[in-house]
């Protein structure tokens, strides 16, 4: 299911009130759904895994002087995402989604959530899962997995040594959360589709603490608190065309004295026609501090042709920037590549991608400036089951 929301009013406190008491009462209809016969779980599991294996040339004044940062490099990405389920005799279905990290870095779960759905109800999440704004964006269109309109790129192009992107926000990828609210406890509910047009909403009473509990705080005074998210995606086909649009709005509660509540905003769109799909995005990261500092913005922008038989091919930019106080830090990147289908689940990809970034600094404007570029030749295996 393709999802999503946008449009907020300047009515803050009201409107979260009343997206509140929505889901509440989303929750008590279930709870007075017809008694269920016994059934039995599905109990089922997939994933992905990625491996890469890619030439890299790197150079920036933000490297260490002397270090050798080139030659040849290796990037592993991948899941299991338990995925039990069952569907009642009333019609609704209950499941569950795990998903377990296949590398020792960070969090062991990437994502871990209760969902309750049906055809008249919709969908609703409960846990440790990504925003109803950030499930409904679309961005520039792509056949390879060496994602520029994300972070993964910075496996290979230490990027983040001179570029203050942050996590989940507009100056790395249109896919934001507020203030960078990734994969916190949180509740979501999902519209059945009407004829393409799905809209979400999302509540979460904090924003710190990923796929965990909070035990009874924390004081919401220390932290980001009751971050609210909409967003609304349509997506229909007429004839041979396809249309895809998006966007997406959410806001919390600053912990900071003096500074304004944290937003995020972001439209996308993707359209296809023939063997070709063309898209793009635009978003922004508003995180209320004086003079707009740390604030982003971004957009995406690419094009994909599916070539008769296995292959298709694609090229697509993404560029950002962060406000830093003195000027703006930029981030570039551009890819070009082709992807294989070999069967059922399994992809080869090849890529050429190209970054350029720095900390907007500049000698006498707040610091030296600080910048990395690379260019990366690379090729995958994408496993998926």
């Amino acid at each position: 299911m393709t999802h999503i929301i946008s449009c907020y009013s300047e009515e803050g406190h009201t409107l979260k009130k009343h997206l509140l008491s929505t889901s509440a009462i989303a929750l008590g209809t279930i709870a007075l759904a017809a008694p269920v016969a016994a059934q039995e779980w599905d109990v089922s599991f997939g994933g992905f895994m990625s491996q890469h294996v890619a030439y890299k040339d790197l150079g920036g004044t933000a490297l260490t002087v002397g270090g050798d940062y080139d030659g040849v490099d290796i990037h592993s990405s991948s899941e299991i995402i338990f995925t039990p389920s069952i569907t009642l005799d009333n019609g609704l279905t209950f499941g569950v989604n795990v998903q377990l990290e296949g590398e020792n870095t960070g969090g062991q779960i990437d994502e871990s959530y209760m969902t309750i759905s049906s055809d008249t109800l919709g969908q609703i999440i409960i846990g440790s899962e990504n925003s109803a704004g950030y499930k409904s964006m679309v961005g520039a269109p792509g056949v390879t997995s060496m994602y520029i309109n994300s972070p993964s790129i910075s496996s290979f192009i230490p990027f983040s040594l001179a570029y203050p992107g942050g996590f989940r926000q507009a100056g790395l990828s249109s896919y934001t959360e507020v203030a960078g609210n990734n994969d916190v406890q949180r509740l979501t509910y999902f519209t059945p589709s009407f004829n393409g047009l799905t809209l979400g909403v999302s509540y979460a009473p904090t924003g710190a603490v990923n796929v965990a509990n909070s035990f009874g705080g924390p004081d919401k005074n220390t932290r980001l608190s009751d971050v609210f998210d909409i967003g609304v995606n349509y997506s229909q086909t007429f004839g041979t065309t396809s249309v895809t649009l998006a966007a997406r709005y959410g806001v919390g509660d600053t912990p900071v004295a003096g500074a304004s509540d944290p937003e995020t905003w972001g439209i996308g769109a993707q359209v296809g026609f023939a063997d070709f799909t063309v898209g793009g995005s635009y978003a922004e990261n508003d995180n209320g501090l004086a003079g707009g500092v740390s604030d982003s913005e971004g957009w995406s922008f690419g094009v994909t042709y599916d070539i008769a038989g296995p292959w298709a091919i694609e090229a697509l930019t993404y560029q950002g920037e962060v406000d830093t106080g003195p000027s703006n830090a930029d981030y570039e990147a551009y890819r070009i590549g082709a992807s294989r289908d070999l069967g059922p689940g399994v992809d080869w990809d090849i890529y050429v991608v190209n970054v350029y970034a720095d900390n907007g600094g500049t000698s006498g404007i707040g610091g030296t400036k600080q910048s990395v570029s690379g260019t990366v030749i690379g090729t995958g295996i994408n496993l998926s089951f």
